[in-house]
């Protein structure tokens, strides 16, 4: 198993409407592979739904609650992981919206909020679980960003903050790498999950047919193999890289 014995953390590891996100397909696929999962969440519900469904296979795991906005819970949550499991070897930091007002319509109350949610709390939570990582020798951070950074987007502050979560991983991978801590982020294209669901139309699903070259919306177990691939030692000399998991949209 690639993960046997790690301890990871999947932060946003609940999915937000029924059904598998990439956070909680993730947390998932990592117990699957012998790393013991601490899913982290702001909706505690939504998190003991994953943990449950790792329990039931025979994986270990626990629920905790946090709003990873908000320095103080970061802090609490990695203090949790280290007091539960004793070390901590690999982060997948998920947490993200694409909320707002199109254009510049969008308010400065909206843009804050998706760059704090997208954005600030992979630095938060970086900001915590990177030492705890030194003491152990070292570790793996892999950051979900999106095509959107790549891309146009009608909500900009959901483009922008994409696009800073690649800059951010990269910079967390040069400067850390001497610390033996590799950082890497994916780039999920046009997915089919509970984040998009309120507008996976007849119209979105021809569209997406006509556009990526596999002709199909990628799911959130391919995104999840990816994160693993990137977490584990099987990527070894891979740091500062974002994966496109697109179906070959950016290859056209």
């Amino acid at each position: 198993m690639r993960l046997e014995n790690k301890v990871a953390l999947v932060v946003g590891a609940g999915s937000i409407r029924p059904g598998m996100g990439n956070g909680k397909a993730t947390a998932i696929l990592f117990a699957r592979e012998g790393a013991k999962v601490v899913a982290a969440d702001i909706n505690l519900e939504a998190a003991e739904e994953t943990v449950n469904i790792i329990r039931g296979e025979g994986g270990e795991a626990i629920a905790v609650q946090v709003d990873v906005t908000k320095e103080p819970d970061v802090k609490k949550l990695i203090e949790t992981t280290i007091s539960t499991y004793g070390k901590l070897d690999t982060v997948f930091n998920n947490v993200g919206i694409a909320s707002g007002g199109t254009g510049l319509k969008v308010t400065l109350e909206e843009w804050d909020e998706v760059m704090g949610t997208n954005l600030k709390s992979i630095l938060l939570v970086s900001k915590y679980a990177i030492p705890e990582m030194i003491k152990n020798g070292g570790g793996t951070i892999v950051n979900n960003s999106s095509m959107a950074a790549y891309h146009s987007h009608g909500i900009y502050a959901y483009s922008t903050s994409k696009a800073g979560v690649i800059a951010l991983t990269r910079c967390l991978a040069v400067g850390f790498a001497k610390d033996n801590i590799r950082v890497n982020s994916v780039a999920p294209g046009l997915m089919d999950t509970p984040l998009v669901a309120p507008i996976m139309t007849e119209k979105r699903i021809r569209r997406v047919e006509e556009r990526v070259p596999l002709k199909r919306h990628g799911r959130a177990e391919e995104t999840a193999a990816t994160v693993l691939f990137l977490a584990s030692a099987e990527s070894s000399f891979i740091t500062g890289q974002t994966i496109p998991v697109d179906g070959g949209l950016s290859a056209q």
